[in-house]
């Protein structure tokens, strides 16, 4: 299995700091796990195959093209520092 831990700010809240841990087994595209905190409270998810696929339909995106892009917002750190924007909600 292998990890990723990035330090985020989000947009909705600039001053804040959080942390995004991917878990993923092969590739993105087969599915991850992520963990996101804030050193107080911690929040998990799970992300399967099925809904990368779906999500990728739903927006018109070639499915390559779209894991391409959730490994830059998700993984990539600061190669794509200022390029995505989080949201916390």
């Amino acid at each position: 299995m292998e990890k990723t831990l990035n330090r985020i700010h989000p947009v909705s809240d600039p001053e804040a700091v959080y942390f995004l841990q991917v878990s993923w087994e092969k590739d993105l595209g087969t599915g991850f796990s992520l963990l996101l905190s804030d050193c107080q409270c911690a929040w998990t998810g799970k992300v399967s195959e099925a809904d990368i696929s779906r999500e990728a339909a739903d927006i018109e995106m070639d499915r390559e093209k779209y894991v391409e892009e959730l490994r830059k917002a998700l993984i990539a750190g600061e190669e794509s520092a200022g390029k995505y924007n989080f949201v916390i909600s």
